[in-house]
Order: C-alpha cells, then sequence, then structure tokens
C-alpha cells in the first residue's frame, strides 16, 4: 500500500456522508490512506468524528469533520458547499449515512418509515444532486446499499429492504444520466460486516453465519477497498453495478 503523501488517490477531494463510525469511518481512512483530502459528515458524536481525524492525521492525511443531518436537505447542500470551499472541489462522492429500523409492516410507525425514506433514499438523492454540479470528467459516486436490496433473509426487514433497492435503481439510472459526462456511479452493498451495531457473535450473527459462503463476518476494510478501488483510477470503465461485499451472502 501507498501512503497518504501518494497513492492512487492523491489530488483528489472526497465528501464521504455519515463518515464517523462504521463502515463510513473505515472509508474515510481508506480514501485518505490513499491519498484523498477527505470530508465527512457526522450526526451528533464529535468525539467519532474527532477520534477519525485524529487517525487520518497521524497517517499523515486531512479529513475534514462536517456536522450535518442527513434527513436535511439544506445540511446536506450546505455539507457539499463546504467541502467545495475548504478543499478547493469535489471528486469523490461517498453516500455512506444511512439509518436501519426493523419490525412487522403493521407495527411500523409513518415517521419512522419517512426517516428511513428520508435518510436512505432522500438524503442520497440530495447529495447527488448539489454535487454532480462539481463534479467533472472522472468523477466518482459511490452508493453503500445493502445485500438486503437482493435478499431478505428474516421478517420484519421489508421497509428497511426497500431503501437500499431504491438505492440501487437510482444507481442504474443515474449511470446512464451522467456516463456521458464523465461520471461513474456504483453501489456497494455490504452483507454482514462486523462493526459495533451489528457485532458478528451472538444469536442474530449465528444465525447470519450459516448463511454466509465463506463462514465469517466481513471487515470494514473489505467495504472500504472496494470503495477506495471504485474512486481509483483503474475503476473508469465502471459504472451502474451493484457491487455485493457479502462473503457469498448471496452466492
Amino acid at each position: 500500500m501507498t501512503t497518504a503523501n501518494g497513492g492512487p488517490l492523491a489530488g483528489r477531494r472526497a465528501l464521504v456522508t455519515g463518515g464517523s463510525r462504521g463502515i463510513g469511518a473505515e472509508i474515510v481512512r481508506r480514501l485518505a490512506f490513499d491519498g484523498a483530502a477527505v470530508a465527512f459528515t457526522y450526526g451528533s458524536s464529535v468525539a467519532d468524528a474527532d477520534k477519525v481525524v485524529v487517525d487520518v492525521s497521524r497517517g499523515g492525511g486531512l479529513a475534514l469533520p462536517i456536522r450535518a443531518d442527513s434527513a436535511d436537505a439544506g445540511q446536506i447542500a450546505s455539507a457539499v458547499d463546504e467541502t467545495v470551499t475548504r478543499l478547493g472541489g469535489l471528486d469523490i462522492l461517498v453516500n455512506n449515512a444511512g439509518v436501519a429500523s426493523f419490525g412487522a409492516v403493521e407495527s411500523v410507525p409513518l415517521d419512522e418509515f419517512d426517516r428511513l425514506v428520508a435518510v436512505n433514499v432522500r438524503g442520497v438523492f440530495v447529495a447527488i444532486q448539489c454535487a454532480v454540479p462539481h463534479l467533472g470528467d472522472g468523477g466518482r459516486i459511490i452508493n453503500i446499499g445493502s445485500i438486503n436490496a437482493e435478499r431478505v433473509p428474516s421478517p420484519g426487514l421489508s421497509v428497511y429492504s426497500m431503501t437500499k433497492a431504491a438505492v440501487a435503481g437510482l444507481t442504474r439510472g443515474l449511470a446512464r444520466e451522467l456516463g456521458p459526462r464523465g461520471i461513474t456511479i456504483n453501489n456497494v452493498q455490504p452483507g454482514p460486516i462486523a462493526t459495533d451495531m451489528n457485532p458478528e457473535h451472538g444469536e442474530f450473527a449465528e444465525a447470519a453465519t450459516q448463511l454466509i459462503a465463506v463462514g465469517h463476518y466481513g471487515h470494514t476494510s473489505d467495504v472500504a477497498g472496494v470503495v477506495s478501488y471504485l474512486a481509483g483510477p483503474d475503476a473508469s470503465y465502471i459504472t451502474g453495478a451493484n457491487w455485493n461485499v457479502d462473503g457469498g451472502f448471496t452466492a
């Protein structure tokens, strides 16, 4: 691997939504390690955001935290504007921010339904809409969806799965629209990935592991590596694709 002083993303400017913890934080670290200057949004935890900044700084990279609620279109627009102003432009957008809620269809409150759609679908669209005018030839958009867009292994996932399926559809549609402008857009769909919110041990994990071809949960670095590749120069002919990072969960 290269360091933040060089690397395949040297000179590139990125914005990662929801980048203060879990998969998002690892994406920020990886993009910075591969040479990009990275801005990232976070919701409420200043401590988590500060930790990411420190981690990136220790590696010689640049990470810029921006507080923004991905359910608020105005805050998303402001985050894009601040990124462009402070980094001098924008080359890569990673839509990682997302929320999850599970329950039987008759028990899902409409306000919870609305929040899932607001963050997981509307927020993704708004971020893209605001970023596209700043992305030139060679621009990259990478959405973080979910394998649940393709496989729903248990009850209670219907609304969450719906939002992630919408992201997959949006990605395919925008590939046609943005391709002539030299901008690629792809959708990374993680399967069971070990995070604080989705631990690799416990009753749920034991059941999920039985469906994974390689027999174990993935790590946040597995997703971040794919994102960095799609953001880099070797992926210029890949667009409109849904990449499953799931250890064979859908095999």
